[in-house]
């Protein structure tokens, strides 16, 4: 019964996915605290809120969101944060490598095609020093 409740106050609140999403807090953290403190707002008024009224600590201007599909900065930096770079750098050498698979095919075509042209046989009725 408790379960149905929290899923329906999740459906109520579907910023709190964006938290699970990031790895900032888990669905048993948040099932916890909904034991615990039910729909109280003082509990979940971390999470609850709209980040553009979240105050930064460096600064008292609102977070701005970008507008790259309406997220925020600070889910931009932990989106960066959270990219495997050596994952993508092996990527890139593969592709490269490919590349250069592709690259000496097309020169060896072309090289045919030059030996092709300059290539001219020798009458038949001629041997070798005559």
């Amino acid at each position: 019964m408790k379960k149905e409740e929290f899923k329906a106050f999740v459906k109520k609140h579907p910023k709190l996915i964006s938290y699970v999403n990031t790895n900032e807090m888990t669905w048993q953290k948040f099932y916890e605290m909904y034991d615990l403190y039910g729909e109280d707002e003082t509990a979940w008024k971390e999470y609850i809120t709209p980040s553009s009224e979240k105050v930064s600590d460096n600064s008292s201007s609102k977070i701005v969101k970008s507008g790259i599909a309406g997220l925020t900065l600070s889910e931009v930096v932990n989106w960066f944060k959270n990219m495997d770079l050596d994952g993508i750098q092996e990527g890139i050498g593969n592709v490269q490598r490919v590349l250069g698979v592709v690259q000496d095919f097309s020169k060896k075509d072309n090289s045919k095609d030059s030996l092709k042209e300059t290539y001219k046989p020798r009458p038949l009725y001629k041997h070798f020093e005559d």
